[in-house]
């Protein structure tokens, strides 16, 4: 029976990134979050009373239940392909926070899965889809900076331990600054110049055990097991080229920087880790004003702007209407087989391909919105 009216989504885990897709997609016509799910039931309970979800509790209530359509993935990185292949097995399509997976062979299986159920898979971040890496994506396309040349990306602080009560995951293998913001930058370039060729990397890590400084359990020790400083090149398939920093080492706070330079111009991009910010293009100066500040053009952002759950949005209007999610399975699987490329380049300190391939994500809509009713 073909399904109508809002589509009924679940959660399988409810920490912090919870909030904030559920301050959104508790206000989106066309969802219903019907049942919150963890493995502390006490929290998902929590969640629910906070956001006026009906139903709470554990994983499997959230894979059995007859009225979810969608799972939202929010576990840690080790699990997300498990999970992930577990609501596929219920029958349900599967928006899940990045990475898809932390191994290419569990990201390709995982999607295979779908392919084979014919289900949609959709990975974050869906930061892309809002208006401020949009605004920018579309200056490109008009040639507003010419033909995209090269790209640096920066992000930088001292990391995550500062303010997450439970700060270990982040320092275990598929996360680190690398796979838990790393695909923030790398889908905004991924859109910019298209497929990855091939990467270099080096990092380091600072520490070997780190402190958790947040909440109940601070002064608690546990130990670092990636590295905690990244520096990656990028060459790719259809040309261009970029440098990028991700660190969880730095005092000086620097994130969200994104400049991409043309033949025409040089821009700089909204923090891909947000949903809008401004759109600044700088021209070549003469001589006679080369040691003068940069002359700055701003360009209007403009599209409808939400925060996360953008991406379960597109997916789940896309699973009701046939189509394919923007942030789709596909476009993570890309961006885990570099962020694993990366990994293996600064480890083994040589160049490595990056063998998978991935459509240009076309631009979104200029009549989305995610506050109308469409279902």
């Amino acid at each position: 029976m073909t399904r109508t009216g809002p589509v009924g989504v679940g959660f399988i885990g409810t920490g912090m990134i919870s909030n904030t897709y559920l301050e959104n997609l508790t206000r989106f016509p066309d969802i219903d979050v019907v049942i919150l799910g963890d493995r502390n039931v006490d929290l998902a309970r929590s969640r629910a009373e906070q956001h006026g979800v009906r139903q709470w509790g554990s994983g499997d209530d959230v894979l059995q239940h007859p009225d979810v359509e969608v799972v939202v993935n929010l576990t840690i990185p080790a699990v997300h392909a498990e999970v992930a292949g577990a609501a596929i097995a219920a029958g349900k399509h599967v928006w899940t926070e990045k990475p898809i997976s932390v191994d290419r062979d569990s990201g390709r299986g995982l999607l295979a899965q779908a392919e084979d159920a014919g289900l949609l898979v959709g990975v974050a971040p869906d930061t892309v889809l809002g208006p401020g890496v949009q605004t920018a994506l579309r200056a490109v396309a008009r040639g507003d900076i010419g033909e995209p040349l090269s790209a640096q990306t920066v992000m930088q602080y001292v990391g995550p331990d500062i303010f997450h009560p439970h700060p270990e995951f982040l320092f275990s293998r598929g996360a680190g600054p690398l796979f838990d913001i790393g695909p923030y930058y790398l889908t905004a370039l991924i859109q910019l110049f298209g497929s990855v060729r091939d990467v270099a990397a080096v990092g380091s890590r600072s520490r070997s055990t780190r402190t958790v400084l947040a909440g109940d359990r601070a002064g608690a020790e546990f130990p670092v097991e990636v590295p905690t400083h990244v520096s990656a090149l990028a060459t790719f398939v259809d040309g261009g080229v970029s440098q990028s920093v991700f660190s969880f080492d730095s005092p000086l706070t620097r994130t969200g920087y994104v400049e991409v330079t043309g033949t025409e111009g040089t821009m700089i991009i909204p923090d891909p880790n947000l949903f809008t910010g401004e759109v600044k293009i700088t021209r070549a100066p003469d001589f006679a004003v080369l040691e003068e500040d940069p002359r700055w053009e701003t360009v209007e952002v403009s599209g409808a702007c939400a925060e996360r759950g953008l991406g379960v949005l597109d997916l789940a209007r896309a699973a009701r209407t046939g189509g394919t999610p923007l942030a789709s399975g596909q476009l993570g699987f890309h961006v885990l087989d570099t962020l694993v490329a990366i990994d293996e380049a600064l480890t083994e300190r040589r160049v490595v391909a990056v063998e998978s391939r991935v459509d240009r994500v076309p631009l979104v809509s200029a009549g989305f919105d995610p506050f109308a009713a469409t279902l």
